[in-house]
C-alpha cells in the first residue's frame, strides 16, 4: 500500500513539474471558414456561422413547403427550396459587396482627415480615435470601437488588429498596415505617406467605379437571364394540370438539366464580366 501511495505522489509531482518546466507547443490559430469571412465582410460579425446556416435551411424549408402547398409537385418544391436556401447567401453577399464599395469611396476622405489631425499635432492613436466622430460615417463605428479599445488597453498594435477584424476590408488592411509601419519606424514622413496614400486610394476608387459602371449591364443581363425561367415556372405553379407534368421522370430530368445549365451559364457570365477582386492578404 505504501509503495502505491509513493508511486501516486511521484507521478503527481512529475506532472506538476512538467506543467511549469517543459515547453508547450503553440497551437496554430483556427482558420476562419468561408461563412464567417462572408459575414465579416458584410459587417455582421455578431451573427454566428451556424446560426446563418440554420437560417438558410429554415428559409429553404419554408419556400419548399409553400410551393408544395401551391403546386403539389415535390420536384418543383425541392427546386424552389434550394433557391430559397440560397437567398440569404445572395443577400449577405450583395451587402458585403456594397459595403466594400462604400468603404473604398470614403477611405481617401478618412486618410485626409487623419493627415490633417497629424499636421495639427495630434498623435497617431488620437487621430485614429478622432475618426470615430469626425471621419466618414460608414467608418465611424469601427473607429469608435478602436478608441474604446485603446483607452482601455493602450496597446496600439493589438487595437489595430481588432480594427482590421471589424473592418474586414482589403483597403482597410493596407491603410492599417501602413499606419503600423509608420508608428514603428517613426520619423517625419507620416504626413507625406498619408497624402500619397490618399491620392492613390482616390485614383483607384475612381478607376474601379468607371469599370463597374461599364460592366454592370453584363451582370444584370446574366441575372435576368437566369431568373426568367424560374419566374415562369413559379407562375406555372398556379396551374395544377401543367405543373404536375414536372412530377414525371421526364419532368424531373428537365428540371435537373435546366438548373444545371442555368448554374453553369450564370457562373460563366459572371466570370467573364467580373473585375479583379482584391483579397485580404494582410489579414
Amino acid at each position: 500500500m505504501g509503495a502505491l501511495v509513493g508511486l501516486g505522489v511521484g507521478i503527481g509531482l512529475v506532472l506538476i513539474w512538467s506543467a511549469f518546466a517543459l515547453p508547450h507547443p503553440e497551437r496554430a490559430p483556427r482558420e476562419e471558414g468561408r461563412v464567417t469571412r462572408l459575414l465579416a465582410r458584410a459587417g455582421l460579425q455578431g451573427v454566428s456561422a451556424p446560426g446563418f446556416v440554420l437560417l438558410c435551411v429554415a428559409v429553404g424549408m419554408v419556400a419548399a413547403l409553400a410551393i408544395q402547398v401551391v403546386s403539389r409537385t415535390a420536384p418543383v418544391a425541392l427546386v424552389f427550396g434550394l433557391l430559397g436556401g440560397y437567398l440569404p447567401v445572395a443577400v449577405v453577399t450583395g451587402r458585403a459587396r456594397r459595403r466594400q464599395r462604400e468603404f473604398a469611396e470614403v477611405w481617401p476622405e478618412a486618410v485626409d482627415n487623419l493627415a490633417s489631425a497629424v499636421r495639427a499635432g495630434m498623435s497617431l492613436p488620437d487621430g485614429l480615435a478622432a475618426l470615430g466622430t469626425r471621419g466618414p460615417e460608414p467608418l465611424q463605428p469601427a473607429f469608435q470601437s478602436f478608441a474604446l479599445d485603446y483607452q482601455v488597453t493602450g496597446r496600439f498594435g493589438d487595437c489595430l488588429d481588432r480594427l482590421k477584424d471589424r473592418l474586414s476590408d482589403p483597403v482597410g488592411d493596407r491603410v492599417v498596415e501602413g499606419l503600423r509601419i509608420a508608428r514603428e519606424v517613426g520619423g517625419g514622413e507620416l504626413g507625406r505617406l498619408l497624402r500619397n496614400l490618399s491620392g492613390y486610394l482616390r485614383e483607384e476608387a475612381r478607376t474601379r467605379s468607371e469599370l463597374e459602371s461599364r460592366q454592370s449591364w453584363t451582370v444584370n443581363g446574366a441575372r435576368l437571364a437566369v431568373a426568367a425561367p424560374w419566374v415562369v415556372l413559379l407562375m406555372l405553379s398556379l396551374q395544377g394540370e401543367a405543373i404536375r407534368r414536372y412530377a414525371t421522370p421526364a419532368g424531373v430530368v428537365v428540371l435537373v438539366v435546366g438548373a444545371g445549365i442555368c448554374a453553369v451559364a450564370y457562373r460563366v457570365m459572371m466570370r467573364i464580366g467580373r473585375l479583379p477582386v482584391e483579397r485580404r492578404i494582410l489579414s
